[in-house]
């Protein structure tokens, strides 16, 4: 992928991409001069690597980290459901469409998706289960309340 031959272990990523990316996901806001700075390259190679991990889908957008919290969403539930066979990517598209979810995942065990959301109180988390309890494809849920979080944003490099 980079111009430079050395490889990361995933074979697809050089050391500058590396770089870039550690820089990246600790201030997505810095400007490309002082990034390619802290990288050790010109502003015109951290460019070109900038761009290809950005056309590989690699770098897929620079966000804000929200505080939940601060916006109301309090409660954090991580909900295992239970979905009728055949159905499954039809119900987790439909869930994903919530606002208030975080992510959605294909698991493997008793239950079929994961889901970890976000909500201002229990209420609202009842009014959740209950809706989802109503689709036509999920057979069964299971409800965990986070009580503190002790790792919440993942960095990749």
């Amino acid at each position: 992928m980079g111009l430079n031959s050395k490889k990361s272990p995933n074979n697809s990523l050089d050391q500058v991409d590396t770089k870039i990316l550690r820089a990246l996901e600790e201030d997505s806001r810095v400007s490309l001069r002082k990034l390619s700075q802290r990288v050790g390259v010109t502003t015109n190679i951290l460019r070109n690597h900038v761009e290809i991990l950005e056309h590989e889908g690699v770098i897929r957008g620079y966000v804000p980290i929200i505080d939940a919290a601060k916006m109301g969403y309090a409660l954090t539930a991580i909900i295992m459901i239970q979905i009728e066979g055949g159905h499954i990517r039809e119900v987790e598209d439909e869930i994903a469409q919530e606002d208030n979810v975080l992510s959605v995942y294909d698991i493997t065990g008793e239950y079929d998706a994961a889901v970890f959301a976000k909500f201002r109180d229990n209420p609202s988390l009842n009014d959740f289960l209950k809706k989802l309890l109503n689709e036509r494809f999920v057979k069964k849920t299971n409800t965990l309340v986070a009580l503190n979080a002790v790792k919440e944003y993942s960095k990749v490099i």
